[in-house]
């Protein structure tokens, strides 16, 4: 492909488009013009593969062989690529390798109908991650609402068809099984219906995390791998793509051998993995990829507006309010654990039972292993993982080591007799593969893993996350509340890194998939600065408002409230209920308290839907120029530091929006208002404030891609003076400056910037928005003057 074409070099910023059946390709190509006059080089889109029908994300693949028809199918798909090639923007399309749907009906998916209808002599069984000795050569199907013999009147046989009904289930028949009496009909197939319930102790299948309707493909075969990317690939080579985002790498077998195998197929497009990176853990340097899709990034961002003495003090509010135990809330690493607790015992019984049989059937073939009871191989196993701080070891890597022989030396204490304390070297060394290869050796190293990285999203981000909740903003994907906030220094080293190590890395802010979109987290980030104000209008609201079934909710619903300003309370329920679901204190998806659960909708509608949202207005107008330095900040370092910026649709304005699917609606394409700005019409108010500046800093990005990829390099730059710390900039290339305020409200009360000054690299610089020139040392109350942010292009 001709280097001057987007598909021949790394994007200098994309624009994810989150796709649905009443936004397809015909809805996204009535968008190119504006978003190429946005600045971006390539649109983000949403999983493009034939999906679950009706499915509002994509993730649920049921045909790998087919563009999504609800969305257009193909030629709607290349129709959209022609029309992006006119405006000069390319395509990057999100695979999904780690699982299928289980439809329904189940005749959706042709490979999984196959191995139901064939078992395991089906050609496609080794498409399925399927542990058929557990299920006595069947596949669990968990998909009854009662039990079995309660819903057999459900059941419906069309033999003509070779067909199972269950309302709307279809199964296949094991042929010549389809005039057999029910019951024995039922016992002859190669999979077992069953109560949904049992799903938690009984499945036999990988899935993805704890989802049963998502079964695990394993593409480390390459007859799989060719068959799930051969249409991917196709529109790669056609020219109709020219990017991938892989989904989810951490639930594969081999993720770095994955990745090898795509760049080989692939020819080398630039390709980002949605791998979630915790504390200081880097990203496997001998992955074939160009870097992460960027929640680590968001996680450094959003650091540096948060104030870790205020997070403290929030935390000591957060506690007094709610009484929240320990382990219930009150603090988080022991909230942690004890979910990573919970998880592993409950949702995830059967992934560690089938953990625990493996390793039972390598200890007993080697007499130097022998003699270790199963219960105490799943005490190991439990232990183990409950300690793991990252999402999954990787064998034969020293880091990994490491993190999992310091977990060992905890989870030995479980063990009252110190020689049974054995078991947990047993399961350290098949963790890391130490006991040998092939066979039950490398499946239990690959299992692990792939559990373990179950658990921490299970028990991390869609657990503790919802109960220990002092300041919603550090609860994102890759976050860590106990360690809050990131000084400059800290984030220029980071930047440093990327730019040396991954230059062309993803960065986010907004996603899918955070529980808060960026600018809802920024306002919160204010409350660093002022929690003696946030617990005073805490008390007096909550005096406003009846009393709610539990203060640690009523927290959760004023302070989301307030994040996301005026919303009704058909956008708030929902996502209150969703949290109160998921942190399973007092109702769970699984087992709801349905007379709960219309107490908190009751008082979410009376109380920061009700009068009292007139307080928090009153609190957002004080904090509105905080927030404003927050939003503007964050977002000019997310569009200039190392990386490739990714932005989701939307967030070129202010963009408030709480957990999926409430940050799925469909986005508000403004191109009108994008033309008035660019002829010159002043701003009025912070969305249009933000769409000035983002569009200068894309276009910039893409006037002068050598000063961001890899070629531009990373230079901090330091004030000095009494507000030094309150400054972050940096230059890129040494043409772009970015100059930025945090912790505005601390400023503010120090008495503002008082002198402190900025020296600007070599030349006369010219700031984007306003036109002013300046150079060498610069004060910075007079480059920023009322703005509390600057960019700087060298004249």
């Amino acid at each position: 492909m001709s280097d001057d074409l987007p598909g021949a070099a790394p994007p200098t910023a994309t624009y994810r488009l989150q796709l649905r059946p009443e936004f397809g390709f015909r809805a996204a190509e009535v968008v190119v013009p504006y978003l190429a006059r946005l600045g971006v080089s390539h649109l983000h889109l949403s999983p493009v593969l034939e999906a679950a029908p009706g499915s509002g994300h994509g993730y649920d693949v049921t045909d790998h062989s087919r563009v999504r028809a609800e969305l257009g199918g193909e030629e709607g798909l290349r129709s959209l690529a022609r029309t992006a090639r006119a405006h000069r923007l390319g395509l990057v399309l999100d695979a999904v390798p780690n699982h299928m749907a289980v439809p329904v009906p189940e005749r959706l998916n042709r490979p999984l109908w196959e191995v139901l209808r064939d078992g395991p002599d089906s050609p496609y069984a080794r498409w399925f991650d399927i542990d058929w000795q557990a299920g006595q050569g069947k596949l669990l199907l968990p998909v009854l609402g009662g039990r079995l013999g309660e819903e057999l009147p459900a059941l419906r046989v069309n033999a003509e068809v070779g067909e199972l009904r269950y309302h709307e289930h279809a199964f296949p028949l094991r042929p010549g099984t389809e005039r057999l009496p029910l019951p024995e009909l039922l016992d002859a197939q190669h999979y077992r219906l069953a109560w949904w319930r049992l799903a938690r102790t009984e499945l036999n299948y990988r899935r993805f995390f704890t989802i049963s309707q998502l079964i695990g493909v394993r593409v480390e075969h390459p007859e799989v791998f060719e068959a799930t990317h051969g249409t991917l690939l196709r529109l790669l080579r056609d020219g109709v793509a020219d990017g991938l985002r892989i989904d989810h790498p951490d639930g594969l077998a081999d993720p770095a051998g994955y990745l090898e195998r795509l760049r080989k197929a692939s020819g080398g497009r630039w390709t980002v993995v949605e791998k979630i990176l915790c504390g200081e853990e880097r990203l496997p340097d001998d992955w074939a990829c160009a870097g992460t899709t960027g929640y680590d990034a968001l996680r450094r961002i959003d650091g540096l507006f948060i104030d870790p003495a205020g997070a403290d003090e929030l935390t000591a509010v957060y506690r007094d309010f709610t009484s929240a135990e320990p382990e219930l809330g009150g603090e988080w690493r022991a909230t942690a654990r004890r979910a990573a607790y919970q998880v592993v015992t409950d949702a995830l019984a059967a992934e560690v039972e089938r953990l625990v049989r493996t390793a039972d059937r390598v200890c007993r073939t080697r007499p130097d292993l022998a003699d270790h009871a199963p219960w105490a191989l799943r005490t190991a196993l439990r232990e183990l993982l409950v300690r793991l701080p990252v999402y999954r070891p990787y064998p034969g890597r020293r880091e990994s080591a490491e993190l999992v022989q310091e977990a060992a030396e905890g989870a030995r204490g479980a063990f009252q007799v110190p020689e049974e304390a054995h078991a947990v070297d047993v399961v350290r060394d098949l963790a890391l593969g130490r006991l040998g290869r092939g066979g039950d050796h490398d499946d239990f190293a690959a299992r692990f893993a792939q559990v373990s990285s179950a658990l921490r999203a299970k028990s991390t981000e869609d657990t503790a996350f919802y109960r220990h909740v002092p300041l919603l903003s550090l609860n994102e994907v890759g976050g860590d509340p106990g360690h809050p906030g990131t000084c400059p220094d800290a984030f220029h080293t980071f930047c440093a890194r990327l730019a040396h190590d991954w230059p062309d890395t993803g960065t986010v802010l907004s996603t899918h998939d955070t529980k808060r979109s960026a600018d809802v987290r920024a306002r919160l980030a204010v409350l660093s600065e002022l929690p003696g104000d946030w617990a005073d209008l805490l008390a007096g609201v909550h005096t406003q408002a009846d009393p709610p079934p539990d203060r640690h909710m009523a927290y959760l619903a004023w302070q989301t409230a307030l994040g996301i300003g005026s919303i009704p309370a058909e956008r708030l329920v929902p996502a209150v209920l969703k949290a109160v679901r998921e942190a399973g204190l007092r109702t769970s998806w699984t087992e709801p308290d349905e007379e709960y659960e219309r107490a908190v909708e009751a008082f979410v509608r009376a109380g920061p839907c009700g009068p009292a949202r007139h307080a928090l207005a009153r609190f957002n107008r004080r904090i509105d120029a905080h927030a404003r330095a927050n939003v503007l900040g964050a977002a000019l370092i997310h569009l200039t530091m190392p990386g490739v910026p990714d932005l989701y649709q939307g967030t070129e304005g202010v963009y408030g929006a709480l957990v999926d699917p409430d940050n799925r609606a469909p986005a508000r394409f403004l191109p009108d208002l994008l033309a008035q700005l660019d002829a010159g019409a002043a701003p009025h108010g912070l969305d249009q404030e933000k769409r000035l500046l983002t569009a200068a800093a894309l276009r910039l990005r893409r006037a002068c891609p050598d000063a961001f990829d890899a070629r531009g390099g990373y230079q901090p730059l330091r004030a000095e003076g009494p507000a030094a710390g309150h400054c972050v900039a940096f230059c890129r290339g040494g043409r772009v400056v970015t100059v930025v305020t945090r912790l505005s409200r601390r400023l503010q009360a120090a008495g503002g910037w008082r002198g402190t000054r900025l020296s600007l690299p070599p030349g006369l610089w010219r700031e984007a928005l306003t036109g002013q020139e300046l150079g060498g040392e610069t004060e910075l109350g007079r480059l920023l003057g009322d703005r509390p942010v600057a960019l700087l292009r060298l004249v």
